[in-house]
């Protein structure tokens, strides 16, 4: 007979209850505290949602009214040092982080404010209201809340988004040899999205010091915990990956502080990370000043119900029962609060000249200016003063290498001289240099930098991005396929692309994606594609492609002293095997932002880059014509060298645009239309586009050889050209 044996989690998982008597042995100034940040927190809340209903908010006013015992109960034991990340609804998040670190002794129940905590609501006041004065100047609004410098990094706006984000600062931590911790809040609906998941098990396997809060408040929009999971005990997720994990009254402000202290000795430790899952409640919908029963989703009974263990009111009641504070300090703490907020309101606005008596506006001389739109999208070229950007290479100054050897090569150095450089992805530590052998000797040389992961590109390229925006070290991530961009879309895209413009456009970004092309290797529709018409088309990203080894070291080395996300694309079959000369200085640094002219000529000019330069380079010999060939090099809009293409426009009034891949994800599409309208004076011929068919690359030899351009196509488009 089959033997059936339980199995036990590696992991504990409790419920964590605080008792009467843990509030009669709190500090009576740490209870005083609490109190005065819940009130502080739901007062300002209240004026944001004024506000709102004013519609002098623009876009939605996510309020964390009903949820701030959770808030303030686990932000009160972290430090400057450690850091928060959270989603949309944050404000009493980045609050209660902040307050803490402009107001480091507490508060007292009576107390004035200080200068400081005035500019602090104020400027987070600013922020939700879009202007110039808040921390991101306006540009992060209620769901982008960012003040890196006492460790608030950034509210998002996508479900589960900053979660990986949170691990990257983990890991800094950890490379960095602090205690310092991370803690990521999320809600209910985060919880089931797969970026959550995947961090949750890079964090358990390398054990980082992050803490997972989830803020399970009942309902994502308006559909139930009880609807969207099997099992509404959020913190369940923990014991998958082997997490301690536990769950707690998030309306109990000290309860959530007592298990905050617990988790933080366990996670400060060494020990890995936890969850935590604060149950609790939002009073009001998914934005704006009405109630969920407002729109049906929700009774009013249960709303009343939940409205009697309001966390202001649990704590008060505390006080009074201790002999802390009177119901006449505690009224008096409510009208301080909501007359700080009014006044700060006050000074954001003024009468409508154009409006209805009564209505208001925002002061208009407090907007951004419209000047302001594109500032810090990404930062300024480096000065070039002290670096060696032009250089002629004398024989013995060359040497023949494999192309992935030269990878491997300068990547090595890059990793010698600099102490902060870290490179993770798939089998990187392992398989003699990873997949193809482009980290070949950097595991065995650098311990511990050298981080092979799980396959979850959108968790460890997430990580990757945490470890940018948090500026200690500068990860270099290794996606084995460049069609897997798609897997960690949101993260290259939404986050780490836009999180310098995002948060104001005042922080460093400075970080290395490599993305191998799998062209012409046999894998088919789902690892065969170019992603430089993807990328070119996506905010925040440099993009470099080096078609030989001395290109890829000098635009390596260019790209690495930049502060922003650069992507390095690399064909495999078409470059990695092929010998070149690479250079013996692995410091050298090719100009920022330059093509380079690989052969001169007065008829025809082709545009390419990788590994189509050198058969745009056969195609010109085979057909005869004069052609003159640029190796763009620099791919994204910033960065292109539009001096070179204007000047050999001119010369040949002719353009023809080369790239090996499909038309769906065609870079030339964008940067043949933006040479029509620059250089339509100066062009003879429509510009021309060689390119790969509608279809992916298939399997068969014979099906992939069609679906990618190929030396005869340019010949041909040549031809087509001069007839």
């Amino acid at each position: 007979m089959p033997i059936t044996e339980p199995l036990k989690p590696s992991a504990t998982w409790n419920q964590f209850t605080a008792t009467a008597d843990d509030w009669e042995a709190a500090d009576p100034g740490l209870l005083q505290n609490m109190t005065v940040e819940m009130h502080l927190i739901r007062a300002f809340e209240e004026q944001v949602l004024d506000l709102a209903g004013q519609k002098l908010i623009n876009g939605p006013a996510h309020s964390s009214i009903g949820q701030e015992g959770g808030a303030v109960g686990s932000a009160i034991p972290l430090t400057v040092e450690d850091q928060i990340n959270g989603s949309h609804r944050g404000h009493h998040q980045f609050l209660a982080k902040a307050l803490n670190a402009v107001a480091p002794d507490g508060f007292t129940i009576g107390a004035d404010w200080t200068p400081e905590v005035v500019t602090l609501l104020h400027r987070t006041l600013s922020e939700i209201a879009g202007l110039s004065e808040g921390y991101c100047h306006g540009r992060g609004g209620s769901m982008h809340l960012q003040w890196k410098e006492v460790g608030a990094m950034g509210t998002n706006a996508i479900v589960g988004g900053a979660v990986p984000f949170a691990t990257g600062f983990a890991m800094s931590h950890k490379l960095a040899g602090t205690d310092a911790v991370a803690v990521t809040y999320f809600g209910d609906g985060a919880s089931n999205i797969g970026s959550t998941l995947e961090a949750l098990n890079i964090a358990a396997a390398w054990k980082l010091p992050i803490v997972f809060f989830i803020e399970n408040n009942q309902y994502a929009v308006s559909t139930t915990v009880h609807e969207s999971t099997a099992d509404p005990r959020l913190s369940v997720r923990g014991l998958g990956f082997g997490i301690p994990s536990w769950r707690v009254d998030g309306q109990d402000a000290l309860a959530v502080k007592l298990l905050m202290d617990e988790v933080l000795a366990h996670v400060r430790s060494g020990a890995g990370p936890a969850v935590v899952e604060a149950d609790t409640y939002r009073f009001f919908h998914q934005n704006g000043p009405f109630p969920g029963s407002a729109f049906g989703y929700r009774t009013k009974e249960e709303e009343t119900g939940w409205r009697a263990r309001d966390p202001l009111q649990i704590a008060e009641a505390h006080l009074e029962r201790l002999g802390i504070a009177s119901r006449e300090q505690l009224d008096g703490l409510r009208k301080q609060c909501k007359a700080t907020m009014q006044q700060l309101s006050d000074k954001l606005t003024e009468p409508d000249p154009a409006g209805r008596p009564g209505q208001l506006r925002i002061r208009p001389e407090l907007w951004p200016a419209a000047s302001f739109i594109d500032v810090g999208i990404r930062g300024e070229w480096p000065s070039s003063d002290h670096i060696r950007t032009e250089h002629d290479f004398t024989d013995d100054e060359l040497h023949p290498q494999r192309f992935v050897d030269t990878i491997a090569a300068v990547m090595h150095r890059r990793m010698e001289t600099d102490d902060s450089v870290i490179v993770l992805g798939e089998d990187v530590h392992k398989l003699n240099g990873g997949s193809r052998g482009a980290t070949k000797g950097l595991p065995q040389d650098f311990p511990g930098r050298v981080l092979g992961t799980p396959i979850a590109e959108a968790g460890f390229t997430g990580l990757g991005g945490g470890v940018a925006l948090d500026g200690r070290f500068y990860p270099v991530v290794e996606l084995m396929y460049a069609d897997f961009i798609w897997v960690a879309a949101d993260q290259i895209f939404n986050q780490i692309g836009r999180a310098r413009h995002m948060f104001g456009g005042d922080h460093d970004m400075a970080m290395l994606l490599r993305l191998k092309i799998g062209t012409t290797t046999g894998y088919g529709s789902q690892h065969s594609m170019d992603p430089a018409g993807i990328l070119s088309n996506s905010v925040g990203w440099r993009i470099i492609a080096p078609s030989t080894p001395l290109d890829y070291v000098g635009l390596l080395n260019a790209a690495m002293l930049t502060r922003d996300p650069v992507a390095v694309l690399e064909h495999d079959a078409d470059l990695y095997k092929l010998e070149g000369l690479a250079p013996k200085d692995l410091d050298f640094v090719l100009p920022f932002g330059k093509a380079a002219v690989r052969r001169e000529g007065a008829e025809v000019t082709l545009i390419s880059y990788l590994s189509m330069v050198q058969r745009c380079l056969d195609a010109v010999e085979q057909s005869g014509v004069d052609g003159e060939v640029i190796d763009l090099r620099w791919l994204d809009r910033a960065s292109l060298d539009w001096d070179t293409i204007e000047a050999s426009v001119k010369k040949t009034n002719r353009v023809v645009i080369v790239e090996q891949g499909a038309q769906g994800t065609s870079y030339g599409g964008w940067l043949a239309g933006e040479i029509s309208r620059r250089l339509f004076d100066w062009l003879d011929a429509p510009v021309l586009r060689v390119q790969g068919g509608e279809a992916a690359p298939s399997i068969s030899k014979a099906l992939e050889t069609a679906a990618n351009a190929n030396t005869g196509d340019i010949v041909a488009a040549l031809a087509d050209l001069k007839g």
